[in-house]
């Protein structure tokens, strides 16, 4: 086998390959890890730098007297045996793990090491807590990290079974995949915890959380349920809600998937500092702790809590129970969770319009993901893991879920979830691949999804899909036809099985007289059924989202829209709408403008919070980036008056004047305004029913630091005020904020060169560097990010280095820009997953500057 392992950003970790992962999967065949874990200092306090890891691995090889290797990112190795014979372990290097020589038919490798706690929430995560000094750790694998805790053989395919062992500080929670499990005294007035063999586990989905959790326990029928958050968050967590949410789920999965929990328990932990939303751990589920709400927050910031609930529940099926043969087919595993959370939402919950939801917010993130240049299938061309670190995006999670959503308007959602249990019952505890997916689900839709398969799953870009229409002299259609664009890089003109409505004014506001449900195929499609009809004032194409399309109104829609958007009375239409608007706005066929006075204009008659929050974000973005700079000073003025009007006349306590308040900090930049904001935080000046709480805070002060309203004495004491983990980061935030030159050089270095910067922290601080106010102080890094990104991709972790080029690249939307993008670009050798990025980057730049155009002309 070639080792043709190169390396991920950061560290000098392994970057295993496709094909060599195929190799050694042919070759060997795991039985199951025995794992010992010393998270102590010898003396029953908890450890630091370093940890002992000692595992012990039994495995089957194929073609006895083959060499191959484990996987295994360690400070130390102290030893190593294969089959009882010593290894040689002076030459290992992390690049290379260790290699297994001469293999027996059948294998016992034992590696004892110490290995290293990250500050970068992948492998073991360290975190002490501010308010208390107490540790806690937690473990992030995917998609390749389990190599940092124990020596594996870290790729999805070569499942097995783990009995663990932990010595811990006796007063800690010790958590892991299973609930069987032991505890005994340990050295030094420790504990050792001993937990029984798990079900066979990819080893992405093994779980180790330890520290002095605060847990909540309950049970849904015999299935025991924790909950478990840091012991500071405790008064915080809301354990009712969530075990409700949860129970709901597990009758809902239980019944469609008419398959059993696979596990024997249920953990849901809350921890600090994480890269992700959650983790779909089998049994032991992690989840970032923002989700314990320490001050007020909206429905919708509920509603996507209990998605992320549900999502990952679902993963204890589509995922752990079954999971991808390679990263692939990663989408087998999300796409399918973010559909059938949605479905569960709606119909197993409160959150009755999460379809709206997914439509403005998932779709909206697959429509903008699959429109870069680095669009790629829903089966996308993993060759690697370095490939895979930046491919959890929205064509894997949201298109995916909506082109599933487009099958089950297809095939039926009873024929589609038939399909769905038999590919649990037959690939139980297995790897599968796309073809063991589609193969029950044809023989269970009586359809061939060849074809479907091919349109849908293995090509990429999106469609456009516009209504031509004629109409007499009495007012009726005399044509009417929908037409299907796709972009000349990816010319593929799919097949969609969509419903046209047709709405009209009236007494009760703009409501639906037809609908039509067809199939659209080609370049163009007949709508013979509405010939004849009245000519609508608004024409909503892929009414009820049914497929996965851009939507294209025509100019009579588009005017009905600026007058009466806010008199559609149902949130899904209303939602399709103000989707088609942006997209128009992003392809710069609407002028930014427009879509910042359609907002204001009929936001007020929206219902739902989370549409709400949405609209308001891309106002702001539309201001950043899409609107003439000599006209944006006009919008933002009247964001912000808009939002202090709505501020004080909204219901007291309500959602959305929470939300007008943060839009008001966000929108701030004349006198005016910052003295609102002066007088919420220091009480001169109240708003009935507005919680001024600890998050309140932050974002009024951060408004303020923005404009230069406030700065290090007013920074300083709020976070002395709120000396918490969460008060580190908004701090961070603030700090870059500051519009001088030097806070922008102090953070600029804290991104790129300093090492003991933890993640969470980093994210906090690059997103505050940016601000739409500050263009002129920040211009000149444009030079500096592309001198300084490929060093840093070499020194700094996976995800830190990620969030850095991502969110650190160079928003001035000027020919310059794209120049330097274009010089980087042009140098040979440079790492795919950057270019990836940069890419990403520099399209937004060019697509900010057509949109800004459009806007100029229409001055």
């Amino acid at each position: 086998m070639s080792d043709g392992r190169g390396k991920l950003p950061g560290v000098a970790v392994p970057n295993l390959t496709r094909d060599d992962a195929a190799a050694r999967a042919r070759l060997l065949a795991v039985d199951s890890y025995d794992l010992a874990f010393d998270l102590t200092d010898g003396e029953g306090r908890p450890g630091a730098g370093t940890f002992r890891s000692t595992t012990t691995v039994t495995f089957t090889c194929r073609e006895p007297g083959a060499g191959s290797f484990v996987d295994l990112v360690a400070d130390t190795v102290r030893s190593a045996t294969l089959n009882g014979v010593e290894l040689d372990v002076s030459t290992y290097t992390e690049e290379g793990g260790l290699p297994l020589p001469d293999l027996a038919a059948d294998n016992t490798l034992v590696v004892d090491a110490d290995c290293r706690y990250s500050n970068s929430g992948e492998g073991l995560h360290r975190f002490q807590d501010p308010e208390d000094g107490q540790v806690y750790l937690y473990t992030h694998f995917e998609p390749a990290e389990a190599k940092r805790v124990f020596a594996c053989f870290d790729q999805p395919d070569l499942k097995g079974t783990y009995t663990v062992h932990v010595v811990a500080p006796f007063d800690w929670q010790v958590v892991s995949n299973t609930g069987d499990r032991t505890i005994e005294a340990g050295p030094g007035g420790s504990q050792l915890v001993h937990f029984g063999a798990t079900k066979r586990l990819s080893t992405y989905l093994f779980a180790l959380v330890a520290g002095p959790y605060a847990r909540v326990t309950d049970a849904y029928e015999d299935i025991p349920l924790g909950l478990y958050c840091r012991a500071s968050l405790a008064e915080h967590l809301d354990p009712d809600e969530l075990f409700r949410v949860t129970k709901q789920g597990f009758e809902f999965f239980q019944r469609v998937f008419d398959y059993p929990y696979p596990f024997d328990k249920y953990d849901q932990l809350f921890v600090p500092e994480f890269n992700a939303g959650a983790m779909e751990n089998a049994g032991a589920v992690t989840i970032l702790e923002d989700y314990v709400f320490r001050s007020r927050a909206t429905r919708a910031t509920y509603e996507r809590r209990a998605e992320t609930v549900l999502h990952e529940l679902a993963h204890m099926w589509f995922g752990d129970l079954v999971t991808m043969r390679w990263w692939d087919d990663l989408w087998l595993n999300e796409s399918f969770a973010t559909y059938i959370s949605t479905l569960c939402q709606a119909e197993a919950t409160e959150y009755t319009t999460a379809w709206t939801t997914f439509a403005n917010a998932e779709k909206a993130w697959a429509y903008a993901q699959d429109q870069l240049p680095s669009t790629h299938p829903i089966a996308a061309d993993m060759v690697d893991v370095a490939a895979v670190e930046v491919n959890f995006d929205g064509i894997t999670y949201a298109k995916g879920a909506s082109v599933l959503k487009q099958l089950v308007a297809y095939v039926g959602r009873e024929e589609f979830l038939a399909g769905i249990r038999r590919y649990f019952r037959t690939h139980e505890y297995g790897n599968t691949t796309l073809a063991d997916l589609l193969d029950p689900l044809s023989e269970a839709t009586g359809r061939d999804l060849t074809e479907w398969s091919r349109q849908w799953l293995e090509t990429s870009q999106v469609n456009t899909l516009r209504p031509v229409a004629e109409v007499g002299g009495d007012g009726r259609y005399t044509s009417f036809a929908i037409e299907q664009t796709a972009v000349p890089e990816h010319p593929v003109l799919r097949r969609h099985r969509l419903a046209v409505g047709l709405y009209d004014r009236g007494p009760e506001g703009l409501t639906r007289t037809t609908r039509v449900e067809l199939d659209v195929d080609g370049g163009r499609t007949e709508v013979p059924d509405l010939v004849g009809h009245p000519a609508a004032d608004l024409v909503l194409v892929n009414d009820d989202d049914l497929t996965y399309a851009k939507l294209r109104l025509d100019e009579r829609s588009l005017a009905t829209l600026r007058e009466a958007i806010g008199t559609l009375p149902d949130s899904l239409p209303r939602a399709l709408c103000w989707s088609a608007a942006w997209d128009m706005t992003r392809d710069a066929e609407l002028p930014a403008r427009e879509w910042v006075q359609l907002v204001l204009a009929g936001i007020d008659a929206e219902t739902e919070i989370s549409v709400v929050q949405s609209l308001l974000a891309r106002v702001q973005s539309a201001l950043t980036s899409y609107a003439d700079p000599a006209w944006a000073p006009t919008g933002w003025t009247a964001l912000a008056d808009k939002a202090l009007q709505e501020l004080e006349s909204a219901e007291p306590g309500s959602d959305v004047q929470l939300q007008w308040s943060r839009t008001l900090a966000a929108a701030a930049r004349t006198e005016e305004h910052a003295a609102v904001l002066r007088g919420l935080l220091d009480g001169s000046r109240t708003v009935e029913g507005l919680a001024v709480d600890a998050d309140a805070r932050w974002a009024f002060l951060n408004g303020l630091v923005a404009i230069d309203a406030a700065g290090d004495a007013e920074i300083d004491a709020e976070a002395e005020r709120d000396a918490t983990a969460t008060g580190a980061r908004r701090a961070a935030t603030a700090r870059a904020l500051r519009p001088t030159a030097e806070a922008k050089e102090e953070a600029w270095k804290r991104a790129f060169h300093d090492p003991d910067v933890p993640n969470a922290v980093h994210e906090a601080l690059v997103a505050g560097f940016w601000h739409p106010a500050q263009r002129e102080l920040t211009a000149g890094y444009v030079d500096r990010y592309f001198a300084e990104i490929g060093p840093m991709w070499e020194r700094r972790p996976g995800e830190i280095a990620k969030n850095a080029v991502q969110y650190l690249f160079p928003p001035v939307v000027e020919e310059r820009t794209l120049q330097a993008a274009d010089a980087w670009l042009g140098q040979d050798g440079q790492p795919a997953p950057l270019r990836r990025l940069v890419t990403e980057g520099r399209d937004g730049i060019a697509r900010a500057l057509r949109a800004r155009q459009r806007d100029a002309a229409a001055n």
